[in-house]
């Protein structure tokens, strides 16, 4: 897969390495010249064009018609969305991110201006944060499909309702798979006639409206 970064700053020089470490073919736009000199010295050979990244000819020749991906995080939104709507409108990039550095812009960042993902740092911080709040001890490890789905751990306590019965007995949600079990160390691999224990590590693939169903079967019966 190649992409393209326009924007070499720390985000953007961290995103290349990260791609480049996984083997895609990566290519990042910077015009400022002392930001120039440094992605050449720690990124391969070839890898950094020089130029405005809002520039047809810029992205042209850093290869966006052979694109899969491009993702626009310079710190300056307008320069962001201009980037987005040329390679979306202008180029047909099949999947186009950009980032938002002022919340208040947000709401540019739609499918009018070219962008699949708009990247709100401040939004995603607040929806952690409100997320661990409303869930308890329950962890939220990773989003999934586009945050439709959550892996989500949390540690077994005395008289949780998942202690009784096996796992093949138990209500779970249809949109729920309890993924692994943590026992003293140990992965195990959930069957059927498991029976949880306290101190059980679950890990369990859940969708967001079925949250709150799995959160009831951790919970302590009440006596």
């Amino acid at each position: 897969m190649f992409v393209i970064i326009v924007g070499g700053g720390k985000t953007g020089s961290y995103l290349a390495q990260l791609l480049l470490d996984v083997g895609y073919q990566v290519a990042i736009i910077e015009a400022r010249p002392e930001v120039l000199e440094r992605l050449q010295q720690e990124l391969p050979p070839g890898t950094v064009v020089a130029g405005d990244g809002s520039s047809p000819a810029v992205l042209e020749l850093a290869g966006i018609r052979q694109a899969q991906v491009l993702a626009a995080v310079t710190g300056e939104d307008e320069a962001n969305l201009v980037i987005t709507t040329l390679a979306r409108f202008e180029f047909n990039v099949p999947r186009i991110i950009g980032r938002v550095n002022n919340p208040k812009n947000a709401w540019l960042f739609t499918a009018d201006m070219g962008v699949d993902v708009a990247l709100n740092q401040a939004d995603i911080l607040s929806k952690l944060i409100a997320e661990e709040m409303s869930l308890g001890d329950m962890m939220v490890l990773l989003k999934l499909r586009r945050g439709e789905y959550a892996l989500v751990e949390e540690k077994l306590q005395p008289k949780s309702r998942l202690l009784q019965a096996p796992l093949q007995q138990l209500d779970l949600p249809e949109t729920c798979v309890i993924a692994a079990v943590i026992r003293q160390g140990r992965v195990l691999a959930p069957r059927g006639n498991m029976m949880f224990e306290a101190g059980d590590e679950v890990l369990a693939v859940v969708s967001n409206d079925a949250l709150p169903a799995l959160k009831w079967l951790f919970a302590p019966a009440q006596s």
